[in-house]
């Protein structure tokens, strides 16, 4: 399951409403290592070639979702290895 975070939100004319949000959705090379056991060079490329594939540039983030669909890996099981 994923990390989620409790966040109170205002609306207009309404209380305020808790919601949960994922900790965080983008992932990053540390992360690809501690999931695929791959060294620090091969989880860059690795992120790298999603983003190409993605037709994504250098400066944009490959989310959660994105590098699962890529590697075929679930989610739910991603989400336990996400470094905070």
């Amino acid at each position: 399951m994923a990390n989620f975070t409790s966040v109170k939100i205002r609306m207009p004319d309404m209380p305020l409403m808790p919601i949960l949000v994922p900790s965080r959705i983008c992932i990053y090379p540390k992360d690809v290592q501690n999931i695929t056991g791959r060294k620090e060079r091969a989880a860059r490329k690795l992120i790298s070639d999603i983003r190409k594939k993605l037709g994504k540039l250098k400066s944009e983030f490959v989310t959660v979702q994105e590098f699962c669909k890529h590697t075929g890996l679930k989610e739910e099981e991603v989400f336990q290895f996400l470094i905070h």
